[in-house]
């Protein structure tokens, strides 16, 4: 409670730009911990109420499972602690690399209301590069979409691994 004479001390709102660059950080802070061998991603999911609900990294030569993307790990292990069985509704997908086919439909799939994504992907991306799978005509859910959200930086941890594998 403020009392007369006293100032409200208030911090400024964080814009929609800050937080995405707040949270993509996160992100590069997950995609570090992507295993040695698998192309290093790293996806945060939160929730409506802007908590971390889970995190997922590339694995699919760890787990030789090709539907292990960062993204989807993210779904799994998202979808077990909001509880509302499959859906994410309100949820915030932000992931270093833009989503491909696959896990972009997962997202559409699990009703996430956002996507944010670092990194263009122009051979396989699937939120604009390529294809754009979650506003395609007729789609049932669409979510909001921001790309290039420090791109330089999400670009440059995928620059280090494949330089480094030649």
């Amino acid at each position: 409670m403020i009392h007369p004479g006293e100032r409200a001390c208030r911090l400024p709102r964080e814009t929609g730009v800050v937080r995405a660059q707040r949270r993509m950080r996160r992100a590069l802070e997950v995609a570090a911990t992507t295993p040695a061998g698998d192309v290093p991603v790293g996806a945060v999911i939160f929730g409506p109420d802007g908590a971390e609900l889970a995190t997922g990294v590339n694995r699919r030569e760890q787990l030789q499972d090709p539907t292990a993307h960062a993204e989807v790990e993210a779904i799994r292990a998202a979808v077990k602690v909001l509880g509302d069985g499959w859906r994410l509704t309100g949820c915030e997908l932000v992931v270093t690399l833009e989503p491909c086919a696959m896990c972009a439909g997962a997202l559409q799939g699990a009703r996430v209301d956002s996507v944010v994504f670092g990194a263009w992907e122009p051979r396989t991306g699937g939120c604009g590069s390529l294809v754009d799978v979650l506003r395609a005509p007729g789609a049932l859910h669409v979510p909001q979409v921001r790309g290039g959200v420090l791109e330089a930086e999400c670009a440059g941890i995928l620059s280090t691994f494949f330089g480094e594998l030649r």
